[in-house]
């Protein structure tokens, strides 16, 4: 028999489902508000100490202030109090001139520098169809000045390319000293020309080298080329020249592991309450098979550490050379604040294929091969056949395929001693003296390499 319930019941229960549900909302508003208040009085007493310094500086300060560079300045700040070494602040012009960069307006004449131990640019390579080409600049000569300025006078190699890039159509003018030491001086017209990151080679008979500057859009494709390449010459192992490489773009990295990688996990993006989500899988449509080293020093970073170390675990291969710099983050695209200035900042950490972080740590080689004092000096002088980091790789190489000559025994020997380092590198000055890119070919890696995914540029002037 079903039994009634009363009005009186029924308005009982409801009174009482109303009353449970205005205090948990209650509770929760108090909570919320509690929160917003808190936050509130922070960030009131966050500019009330600006806006106290701001009026004291102003009331007795003898310089004028340049509001622009102030604000500038205090944007910069605000991201160092923050604690994140990778995070970055663009300002209205400089963020302008990486869209132009990125959307080809502005432009170069077609070289790669690096400022060596005499402080000047040396020619590492000049593109082919460039200004600098036709103009008849090859690698290995020296610009020692821009517009009529000194290039000693500039800070890095990467000022020194930023001096010489503009809008396509303007000119610079141009000195430096060819292959006899003659100086040569020339007005040079901005255009377009094609970048390259990757180059490559036969070496040691039948040993395949493949230099990767950095990863971009172009890379994969590049990459692809050079492994077909070499195969077809005949190549029985390969190395991958990944010394001053600071990264580029992730993604790029990603395309370029599956690529030479057999089916797996390339990597994973770890957010900060721990949760991982995978970045992408390798098909293993297209593994490389071949033995495979990955040369690697103290300004191999980011991106560039994630390949070589997919390739150690997923497919084999041993890294010679120096600790890696030990950049393992991940950082946004760089978001467009109001006044056109922007801001890059790190979102998560990148996890390798063996489920570990490289970052603050870097990658430990299998086979270590530092470079001495004397080596540093002389280090963009070296040629395959004399680097003694490629003869290591090479050696290394030629032991994994079994055809290691007397002359490649000392790394055989390495190799079944658990790579031991070699007695001729026990006094060796460490990974970061190795870099590139730096005044005296010393050093970690530059500030460019920590916003390497945010924003990969072209690195050729």
């Amino acid at each position: 028999m079903n039994k009634k319930i009363s009005v009186g019941m029924m308005l009982t229960i409801v009174i009482l489902a109303m009353t449970v549900t205005f205090s948990v909302t209650m509770l929760l508003a108090m909570r919320l508000f509690d929160s917003t208040v808190s936050n509130v009085k922070e960030k009131e007493n966050m500019y009330s100490k600006i806006a106290e310094l701001d009026r004291y500086v102003r009331s007795n300060d003898y310089y004028t202030i340049d509001e622009t560079l102030l604000y500038d300045t205090i944007a910069a700040g605000y991201l160092v109090g923050t604690g994140d070494r990778y995070a970055r602040y663009y300002t209205a012009e400089a963020y302008t001139e990486l869209l132009d960069i990125q959307n080809g307006v502005l432009m170069g004449i077609g070289v790669e520098l690096a400022q060596d131990q005499t402080g000047y640019a040396k020619v590492l390579k000049v593109y082919d169809g460039s200004p600098a080409q036709e103009a008849g600049i090859t690698a290995g000569n020296y610009i020692i000045s821009i517009d009529g300025e000194d290039v000693k006078t500039f800070s890095s190699a990467d000022a020194i390319q930023a001096r010489l890039r503009g809008e396509a159509g303007t000119t610079v003018h141009i000195a430096w000293l060819d292959s006899t030491s003659t100086e040569q001086a020339v007005d040079l017209t901005r255009s377009g020309y094609i970048a390259t990151t990757v180059d490559y080679q036969m070496t040691a008979g039948n040993v395949g080298y493949i230099k990767i500057r950095q990863f971009d859009a172009t890379t994969l494709s590049e990459l692809d080329y050079a492994i077909r390449s070499l195969r077809s010459a005949g190549a029985s192992s390969l190395i991958f020249d990944l010394r001053d490489n600071a990264g580029g773009l992730l993604d790029a990295a990603l395309n370029c592991i599956d690529l030479v990688c057999p089916e797996g996990v390339m990597a994973w993006a770890e957010a900060k309450d721990g949760t991982r989500e995978a970045l992408g899988s390798s098909s293993g449509d297209s593994v490389v098979e071949l033995p495979m080293v990955c040369l690697v020093n103290g300004n191999t970073a980011s991106a560039a550490e994630l390949f070589a170390s997919c390739l150690r675990d997923m497919s084999g291969a041993r890294l010679v050379g120096t600790t890696t710099y030990g950049k393992g983050t991940i950082q946004s695209s760089p978001q467009r604040l109001s006044d056109g200035s922007a801001v890059v900042v790190t979102v998560a950490k990148l996890v390798a294929s063996n489920g570990e972080s490289f970052d603050g740590t870097g990658l430990t080689v299998d086979v270590e091969r530092a470079l001495n004092s004397d080596e540093q000096g002389a280090f963009y002088d070296f040629t395959l056949d004399t680097d003694p980091q490629v003869q290591r790789a090479v050696s290394t190489a030629q032991t994994m395929t079994g055809s290691a000559t007397v002359s490649g025994m000392i790394a055989a020997s390495e190799a079944a001693s658990s790579e031991a380092v070699p007695e001729d590198a026990a006094a060796e000055t460490p990974a970061e003296d190795a870099g590139a890119d730096s005044a005296a070919s010393t050093g970690a890696a530059s500030s460019e390499a920590a916003s390497s995914e945010a924003a990969s540029g072209d690195e050729a002037a």
